[in-house]
């Protein structure tokens, strides 16, 4: 696998297209809101994160510079992750692939989005997909991963919590 560096626009391109195979056309997406990071913008008909929406027809905002209310939902999630996931899974788990890394990620994604509930003053006590499945006006709601990436257990679904 050559080096690619983490702030690659090709690399974000891939991820991007990842989410997006992953939605499989279940649900459409409107626009797509990231940093004015190098690996987001450049010139739109050169940069590949670019073209990617462009050819999907999603429109590419940006955040304000310095505009910590927008970012730091971001940064709250990025702590999140490292507090509830990778410090509790890498306790007990030396990763050799990404994409060990990858299952471990899922596992938490799905637990974050439907079982864990969240306090802010958006959600109120329910979970994410609660809110999304209210504010849709729907019973359920797609799947997100392959039924193959899905967890099978509800001990696989809960990671440890910490003390």
């Amino acid at each position: 696998m050559p080096d690619i560096p983490r702030w690659s626009p090709i690399l974000s391109a891939c991820s991007l297209a990842r989410c997006l195979d992953r939605l499989g056309g279940s649900t459409e997406v409107g626009a797509v809101l990231t940093d004015n990071g190098r690996e987001f913008c450049g010139r739109p008909e050169q940069h590949p994160y670019d073209l990617l929406l462009a050819v999907d027809g999603i429109e590419h905002r940006t955040t304000k510079v310095r505009s910590p209310r927008t970012n730091g939902f971001v940064e709250r999630m990025n702590r999140t992750l490292l507090d509830e996931c990778f410090r509790v899974k890498g306790r007990t788990t030396w990763y050799m692939a990404p994409e060990e890394i990858q299952r471990d990620l899922d596992v938490f994604i799905a637990f974050y989005n439907e079982q864990r509930t969240h306090q802010g003053y958006r959600l109120k006590g329910r979970t994410p997909a609660q809110a999304l499945r209210e504010a849709l006006g729907i019973e359920r709601l797609p799947a997100f991963a392959p039924p193959g990436d899905r967890p099978e257990t509800e001990e696989e679904t809960v990671p440890a919590q910490t003390a």
